[in-house]
């Protein structure tokens, strides 16, 4: 793969871990550096990891990780998102100033994962291309890391203007991530 094609892929990768991070920089109250640095890591080893795993599995188990794809990151993301609409929903004026000052870490992991579901997918197909994975999954973690860590402080500026009303929102494009992933792959069958 050229250098111009792997930062292509990797910009696509971060994209929805992109949207992801700026609903989840509005539902914390005032986020800090280190909090949307975490939050980046997090994100970019996994974003890196999981193309890696599907480049491993490409050979033997493409067509099932390819069948489900889609389904895996419309719930998971499909749930974050109305997670995160029925908080924002509820949220009273008080609780909109307890907001947290950081998430937990299992939830990153698992919108983490639901936003990269997608990268497993090219893993598989870089596997057929016979590409060497590892430039290609830095770069992606790289990007991911480097777009997340940016959502959160968007998110911030964000959830400053809008309060609980970017949370809504950000709960909604999480959803609308979901749903336009699902779509464009049922739409491709």
């Amino acid at each position: 793969m050229s250098l111009i094609s792997i930062a292509l892929l990797s910009l696509a990768m971060s994209t929805d871990a992109f949207a992801a991070a700026v609903g989840k920089g509005t539902a914390l109250q005032q986020p800090r550096w280190s909090e949307a640095l975490r939050m980046g890591g997090i994100f970019g080893v996994i974003e890196a990891v999981t193309p890696v795993i599907g480049w491993a599995l490409g050979l033997t188990l493409a067509s099932y990780i390819k069948a489900w794809d889609h389904w895996i990151a419309f719930v998971l993301l499909s749930g974050l998102g109305l997670r995160m609409v029925y908080s924002g929903l509820k949220a009273s004026s008080v609780q909109e100033r307890e907001r947290l000052s950081r998430h937990p870490f299992w939830l990153l992991v698992l919108t983490g994962f639901a936003t990269s579901v997608d990268a497993m997918a090219v893993g598989v197909g870089l596997a057929f291309l016979k590409v060497d994975i590892l430039p290609v999954a830095a770069a992606i973690g790289f990007t991911t890391f480097v777009a997340v860590t940016a959502g959160v402080m968007v998110g911030r500026a964000l959830g400053a203007v809008a309060g609980r009303w970017a949370e809504i929102c950000g709960g909604v494009l999480l959803t609308g991530i979901g749903v336009a992933i699902l779509a464009e792959h049922l739409g491709a069958v």
